[in-house]
């Protein structure tokens, strides 16, 4: 028989209970190198515009060509930004970060090489899938790993790169081309990109946290393939159809376009409902059910698409009608740089003073700086008459820094952290598919009625168009919910 001190000593000795995992926090090193990753994406969008002139000149690559080297890097990466925030949720976003900046470091390299305008155009389309890839993480990886003040401020930060990357594009751009580094001419613009992607590359394995989400699934293929063709059967013809002369392709495009996306609307239904056997949607009808999601994204639809078009217009404007140097047409957004950023900083405080009503508000402000813009345009049509138009620029910017940031903020506000990276590749699709769809709408409004009855006049009736965007997301900040956490 055993004695309770015999007892004692053979019994099992209990372990420690396992501490829970630390829940991974993004330092401000962190912060600095995703917000780095998700600013170059953004830039090469818009870093080409007051390059185009140059391209032409040296590529000889013509109008058409020419829409493919801005459209087809703008495709690409709407179509493939959903999906890359999918991967992201399932092998690790910080792992997605590093292919995508690696591949964008790469194909950028392969663009500033292009020896001819269909190599250029297939590079483009390359950098823009490579940049799928790399911008959901930035905005998944801030959802995972922040929270209260600091997510806010992470965003803020994020939202603030994001608007004023659309006018440092244009302003780097003139600059590298004025510049000629040892002879590159437009290639620079690209060429630039290497060792900033190789920086970011070497910080993100130090500084950026690993996420995933806690139940990952595989990948909705049909729903990837069906989101795909909705989107390539839209913004392709609508890019190029003006270039081409409306081609028999570009219409059978549009015509699959509305089949393609209720296609994709009810398998994503069903998938959903049917618990898809470890299988998710690509965009679960349930996240766009969400009203911060619903409502934040609704804003974001006018405001890109004039946004977009507006800011190629912009860069046409300035350089075919004013005669500006890509350098002087650059440094021209350098007020409207400013006061964006301004005014992304200042948005989340006013935000919590004032709810939805600081996002009406940047909208408003907004509309007043694009009537400016015009009036400043119609008074004069002289380089030398640009101070005018540098002001109404500054004030269009302060209303998009209130507006973007936190019409971003709230989109994001009530998503689940596990859903973090499908919801940031939803918006920002979102986002880039509008702007893309705004080049091609508005860029080719203009481009049509600047032949027919010139420039200035075309730039009076796009500018008007471009107004009636502002008046719906002015009514639209409407049905925001009123406040955030």
């Amino acid at each position: 028989m055993t004695s309770p001190a015999e007892a004692a000593v053979a019994a099992p000795v209990p372990r420690p209970a396992a501490r829970p995992a630390p829940h991974p926090v993004l330092t401000p090193l962190g912060l600095f190198t995703v917000l780095v990753g998700a600013a170059l994406p953004m830039v090469d969008f818009f870093i080409v515009n007051v390059a185009l002139p140059a391209i032409d000149h040296d590529l000889h690559a013509g109008p058409a060509l020419l829409e493919m080297v801005v459209g087809g890097y703008g495709v690409a990466y709407a179509v493939l930004l959903v999906l890359g925030g999918r991967l992201g949720d399932t092998v690790g976003r910080r792992r997605l970060f590093l292919w995508g900046t690696a591949a964008f470091g790469v194909t950028s390299v392969a663009c500033g090489l292009a020896p001819g305008a269909w190599e250029l155009v297939v590079a483009r389309i390359a950098q823009g899938a490579a940049s799928a890839l790399m911008l959901p993480q930035v905005l998944a990886t801030i959802q995972a790993t922040t929270s209260g003040a600091a997510r806010a401020r992470a965003l803020s930060f994020y939202s603030g790169t994001a608007g004023v990357a659309a006018s440092v594009g244009q302003v780097l751009g003139g600059v590298l081309v004025a510049a000629d580094v040892a002879g590159s001419g437009w290639r620079s613009i690209f060429l630039v990109n290497a060792p900033v992607a190789a920086v970011a590359l070497l910080l993100a394995g130090r500084a950026v946290p690993e996420t995933r989400s806690a139940r990952p699934t595989r990948v909705d293929g049909l729903g990837t393939v069906l989101l795909s063709l909705s989107l390539v059967s839209l913004l392709v013809p609508l890019t190029e159809g003006r270039a081409t002369g409306w081609p028999v392709w570009s219409w059978v495009l549009l015509a699959v376009f509305p089949f393609a996306a209720v296609a994709f609307a009810v398998t994503e239904r069903r998938l959903e409902r049917s618990g898809g056997e470890g299988r998710a949607p690509l965009v679960p009808p349930s996240l766009l059910r969400v009203r911060s999601v619903r409502t934040g994204l609704a804003v974001l639809v006018p405001f890109s698409l004039g946004w977009g078009g507006f800011m190629f217009v912009l860069a046409v404007v300035l350089q075919e009608g004013l005669r500006l140097g890509p350098l002087a047409a650059g440094l021209s957004l350098l007020p409207m740089c400013v006061t964006f950023f301004a005014g992304s900083l200042a948005g989340p405080r006013l935000f919590g003073r004032y709810g939805r009503r600081a996002v009406t508000a940047g909208a408003l402000v907004q509309g007043a700086g694009l009537l400016a813009v015009a009036a400043a345009f119609h008074r004069g049509w002289e380089a030398a008459d640009l101070w005018g138009p540098c002001v109404a620029l500054a004030v269009q910017g302060l209303g998009q820094g209130l507006l973007l940031p936190l019409t971003l903020r709230t989109v994001l506000s009530e998503v689940p952290v596990a859903q973090a990276g499908v919801g940031s590749g939803v918006m920002v699709t979102t986002q880039q598919s509008f702007m893309a769809l705004g080049v091609a709408t508005l860029g080719s409004l203009f481009l049509s009625l600047s032949d027919a009855v010139g420039m200035r006049d075309a730039l009076a009736v796009t500018l008007g168009v471009q107004l009636v965007t502002v008046v719906a997301t002015v009514l639209l900040t409407l049905r925001l919910p009123r406040a955030n956490d």
